[in-house]
């Protein structure tokens, strides 16, 4: 593996995984030892497949890190997960997002000294607020992929 040799030879953690689904698709890379820290993209990969992930990395003596630029949902997610694993090495956080987003869900991501804070309300931790969601429809019609590009008069009709 490309990334076993890079790994071999520097002295920069190798970091990689963001785009991997699933156990099956990360193993070759644990067994391998390519990477000193697995990203796991939780929200795509969902909670208990990220643990076996993260289960399998430490068993390879490697941490994991969470990939997260999808913004607050995402985020309050990614912070149960990250509060459960034991290899943790770091959690992304996007925090260049549109001006509306405080007003998407009923929670935001609490920080106390650079740390985010594991909500302790009933599911994430947060509600996604239906009303304000419904004032910014997405900007393709009918779905997102291979559709007709929304323009400003689309969306007066709809």
């Amino acid at each position: 593996s490309a990334l076993a040799w890079l790994r071999a030879r520097s002295k920069v953690p190798i970091a990689s995984g963001e785009t991997l689904i699933g156990l099956q698709q990360f193993l070759p890379f644990l067994e391998a030892q390519a990477l000193d820290v697995v990203i796991v993209d939780a929200p795509w990969n969902g909670v208990w497949q990220s643990m076996k992930i993260a289960a399998a990395a430490e068993a390879y003596e490697v941490n994991v890190a969470c990939h997260n630029f999808y913004g607050h949902l995402c985020t309050m997610m990614n912070a149960h997960f990250c509060a459960a694993v034991p290899n943790l090495r770091i959690m992304e956080v996007d925090i260049d997002r549109i001006a509306w987003d405080h007003e998407l869900f009923t929670h935001l991501p609490e920080y106390d000294n650079g740390h985010l804070v594991v909500p302790d309300r009933p599911g994430w931790g947060t509600e996604p607020v239906e009303s304000v969601l419904r004032e910014h429809p997405p900007l393709e019609l009918h779905g997102l992929i291979g559709r007709k590009h929304a323009t400003s008069s689309d969306r007066s009709e709809g």
